[in-house]
């Protein structure tokens, strides 16, 4: 029987991650070995990183909603809890995108206050 080599799909497989390290810097992109070192961690990252980037989001609309609150006088705290008091389910990434482009619908929110305390 035939030696088959293996010459053509090994040649396919580091062109697949030779052309996944386009844009790496240096060795990176141009010798197999450390591209796929390079590209390993990379898709690593990746992956890691979709899932903190929720978290991120959530951070930056707590932010903005902490500071449209005291603008009105309340803390983030206190304003959830107002809400939540309130039957109001509404969650914190259309408050943070009112709290940024409308601004008269978050003070609406925020007017609520007086009826909730009594």
């Amino acid at each position: 029987m035939a030696r088959i080599k293996c010459g053509t799909s090994t040649h396919k497989k580091h062109k697949a991650v030779l052309a996944l390290a386009k844009g790496h810097w240096g060795q990176r992109h141009r010798i197999y070995k450390r591209a796929h070192e390079s590209v390993t961690h990379a898709l690593s990252y990746s992956f890691i990183h979709r899932r903190e980037k929720k978290g991120d989001f959530r951070k930056l609309w707590i932010s903005r909603i902490n500071a449209a609150a005291r603008a009105g006088g309340l803390t983030y705290s206190q304003f959830i809890d107002m809400l939540k008091k309130s039957g109001i389910e509404i969650n914190r990434k259309m408050l943070a995108e009112m709290a940024v482009s409308d601004s008269s619908a978050f003070s609406g929110l925020l007017a609520n206050r007086s009826q909730i305390s009594n």
